[in-house]
Protein backbone atom coordinates (compact mmCIF):
# COMPACT_ATOMS: atom_id res chain seq x y z
CA UNK A 1 0.00 0.00 0.00
CA UNK A 2 1.65 3.61 -1.17
CA UNK A 3 2.29 5.49 2.24
CA UNK A 4 1.69 8.76 0.16
CA UNK A 5 -1.73 8.59 -0.10
CA UNK A 6 -3.50 6.57 2.48
CA UNK A 7 -7.00 8.01 3.30
CA UNK A 8 -8.94 6.42 5.62
CA UNK A 9 -13.05 5.60 4.02
CA UNK A 10 -16.35 5.40 5.76
CA UNK A 11 -16.18 1.45 5.82
CA UNK A 12 -13.04 1.98 7.94
CA UNK A 13 -14.95 3.38 10.60
CA UNK A 14 -17.91 0.54 10.26
CA UNK A 15 -15.42 -2.09 10.42
CA UNK A 16 -13.80 -0.41 13.21
CA UNK A 17 -17.48 -0.58 15.37
CA UNK A 18 -18.10 -3.88 14.28
CA UNK A 19 -14.73 -5.31 15.67
CA UNK A 20 -15.50 -2.98 18.75
CA UNK A 21 -19.00 -4.73 18.72
CA UNK A 22 -17.50 -8.13 18.95
CA UNK A 23 -15.49 -7.12 22.13
CA UNK A 24 -12.87 -9.95 20.76
CA UNK A 25 -9.28 -9.53 19.52
CA UNK A 26 -8.90 -13.14 17.87
CA UNK A 27 -11.53 -11.72 15.35
CA UNK A 28 -11.24 -13.17 11.15
CA UNK A 29 -11.90 -10.78 8.49
CA UNK A 30 -13.84 -13.44 6.35
CA UNK A 31 -17.00 -13.76 8.83
CA UNK A 32 -16.47 -10.39 9.44
CA UNK A 33 -16.71 -9.35 5.93
CA UNK A 34 -19.79 -11.90 5.80
CA UNK A 35 -21.46 -10.15 8.48
CA UNK A 36 -20.89 -6.83 7.26
CA UNK A 37 -21.94 -7.35 3.87
CA UNK A 38 -18.16 -6.38 2.57
CA UNK A 39 -16.09 -8.15 0.43
CA UNK A 40 -13.11 -9.65 2.17
CA UNK A 41 -10.94 -7.70 0.31
CA UNK A 42 -12.23 -4.75 0.94
CA UNK A 43 -12.09 -5.35 5.46
CA UNK A 44 -8.19 -6.51 4.29
CA UNK A 45 -7.73 -3.02 2.69
CA UNK A 46 -9.55 -1.36 5.59
CA UNK A 47 -7.30 -3.26 8.15
CA UNK A 48 -4.66 -1.89 6.51
CA UNK A 49 -5.74 1.91 6.52
CA UNK A 50 -6.91 1.12 9.92
CA UNK A 51 -3.31 0.27 11.04
CA UNK A 52 -2.06 2.97 9.18
CA UNK A 53 -3.72 5.04 11.22
CA UNK A 54 -3.13 3.72 14.35
CA UNK A 55 -6.54 2.38 14.83
CA UNK A 56 -5.83 -0.55 15.32
CA UNK A 57 -2.60 -2.01 16.74
CA UNK A 58 0.17 -3.55 14.29
CA UNK A 59 -1.29 -6.68 14.25
CA UNK A 60 -4.86 -5.45 13.06
CA UNK A 61 -6.23 -7.36 15.64
CA UNK A 62 -7.10 -4.36 18.56
CA UNK A 63 -9.00 -1.28 18.12
CA UNK A 64 -7.03 2.06 20.00
CA UNK A 65 -10.40 2.99 21.55
CA UNK A 66 -8.84 6.45 22.41
CA UNK A 67 -7.69 7.31 19.07
CA UNK A 68 -11.34 6.07 17.52
CA UNK A 69 -12.96 8.11 20.08
CA UNK A 70 -10.87 11.06 19.75
CA UNK A 71 -11.39 10.81 15.83
CA UNK A 72 -15.31 10.22 16.43
CA UNK A 73 -15.50 13.26 18.98
CA UNK A 74 -13.77 15.67 17.01
CA UNK A 75 -13.41 14.91 13.31
CA UNK A 76 -15.76 12.55 12.31
CA UNK A 77 -18.44 14.88 11.41
CA UNK A 78 -16.31 17.38 9.26
CA UNK A 79 -14.48 14.32 7.85
CA UNK A 80 -17.80 12.27 6.82
CA UNK A 81 -20.48 15.15 7.10
CA UNK A 82 -24.45 14.45 6.74
CA UNK A 83 -27.32 16.21 6.19
CA UNK A 84 -30.97 14.56 6.56
CA UNK A 85 -32.46 13.86 3.62
CA UNK A 86 -36.03 13.08 2.40
CA UNK A 87 -38.41 11.30 4.43
CA UNK A 88 -38.31 7.38 3.81
CA UNK A 89 -38.67 3.80 5.30
CA UNK A 90 -35.65 2.80 7.10
CA UNK A 91 -33.54 1.84 10.33
CA UNK A 92 -33.68 3.99 12.67
CA UNK A 93 -30.62 5.82 13.43
CA UNK A 94 -28.76 8.48 15.58
CA UNK A 95 -31.11 9.84 18.52
CA UNK A 96 -34.30 7.85 16.72
CA UNK A 97 -31.89 4.37 17.77
CA UNK A 98 -30.94 3.10 21.36
CA UNK A 99 -29.77 4.19 23.13
CA UNK A 100 -30.38 8.08 22.66
CA UNK A 101 -34.19 7.34 21.98
CA UNK A 102 -34.30 6.58 25.32
CA UNK A 103 -33.03 10.04 26.54
CA UNK A 104 -33.90 12.06 23.88
CA UNK A 105 -37.55 12.62 23.04
CA UNK A 106 -38.51 13.82 19.13
CA UNK A 107 -41.21 13.54 16.32
CA UNK A 108 -38.53 14.30 13.56
CA UNK A 109 -36.85 10.83 13.12
CA UNK A 110 -33.56 9.89 11.40
CA UNK A 111 -33.14 6.59 9.40
CA UNK A 112 -31.09 4.89 7.19
CA UNK A 113 -33.20 4.13 4.30
CA UNK A 114 -34.30 0.19 3.89
CA UNK A 115 -37.28 -1.29 2.60
CA UNK A 116 -37.60 -3.69 5.32
CA UNK A 117 -37.52 -1.18 7.82
CA UNK A 118 -39.46 -0.22 10.62
CA UNK A 119 -39.72 4.03 10.81
CA UNK A 120 -40.43 6.71 8.44
CA UNK A 121 -37.99 9.11 8.98
CA UNK A 122 -35.40 11.48 7.42
CA UNK A 123 -32.93 9.24 5.11
CA UNK A 124 -29.41 9.59 6.62
CA UNK A 125 -27.18 7.97 3.47
CA UNK A 126 -25.42 5.05 5.99
CA UNK A 127 -21.76 5.04 6.22
CA UNK A 128 -21.46 2.06 4.45
CA UNK A 129 -24.42 0.35 1.94
CA UNK A 130 -25.08 -2.90 3.68
CA UNK A 131 -25.23 -1.20 7.17
CA UNK A 132 -28.72 -1.26 8.01
CA UNK A 133 -29.06 -5.31 7.12
CA UNK A 134 -26.05 -5.85 9.03
CA UNK A 135 -27.04 -3.40 12.08
CA UNK A 136 -30.30 -5.12 12.35
CA UNK A 137 -27.97 -8.61 13.12
CA UNK A 138 -25.93 -7.20 15.95
CA UNK A 139 -27.84 -4.89 18.54
CA UNK A 140 -24.67 -3.44 20.46
CA UNK A 141 -23.50 -2.50 16.59
CA UNK A 142 -26.20 -1.15 15.96
CA UNK A 143 -26.32 1.26 18.59
CA UNK A 144 -22.42 2.40 18.14
CA UNK A 145 -23.42 2.69 14.34
CA UNK A 146 -26.13 5.17 15.60
CA UNK A 147 -24.18 6.83 17.89
CA UNK A 148 -21.91 7.71 15.23
CA UNK A 149 -24.68 9.18 13.18
CA UNK A 150 -25.36 11.39 16.53
CA UNK A 151 -22.13 12.79 16.35
CA UNK A 152 -22.33 13.17 12.02
CA UNK A 153 -25.90 14.83 12.50
CA UNK A 154 -26.65 15.46 15.82
CA UNK A 155 -27.24 19.06 17.45
CA UNK A 156 -25.09 19.75 20.68
CA UNK A 157 -27.04 17.93 23.06
CA UNK A 158 -27.52 14.78 20.74
CA UNK A 159 -23.25 14.79 19.99
CA UNK A 160 -22.79 15.13 23.76
CA UNK A 161 -25.24 12.11 24.96
CA UNK A 162 -23.71 10.68 22.09
CA UNK A 163 -19.78 10.83 23.22
CA UNK A 164 -20.91 9.81 26.66
CA UNK A 165 -22.14 6.23 25.61
CA UNK A 166 -19.78 6.19 23.57
CA UNK A 167 -17.09 6.59 26.40
CA UNK A 168 -18.83 3.72 28.09
CA UNK A 169 -19.16 1.23 25.22
CA UNK A 170 -15.75 1.78 24.51
CA UNK A 171 -15.10 1.79 28.03
CA UNK A 172 -12.89 4.72 28.08
CA UNK A 173 -12.91 7.01 31.35
CA UNK A 174 -13.71 10.25 31.44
Amino acid sequence: MNSNNIQMKPQDVVLLLKVVSMNNDRWNQKPTAEALGMSQSEVSESVKRSKFSGLLDPKGKKVMKIGLMEFLQYGFRFVFPQKPGAVVRGVPTSHSASPLKEEIKSSEHYVWPYAKGTLRGHSITPLYPSVPEAALQDPAFHELLALADALRVGRARERELAIKELKIRLQIGE
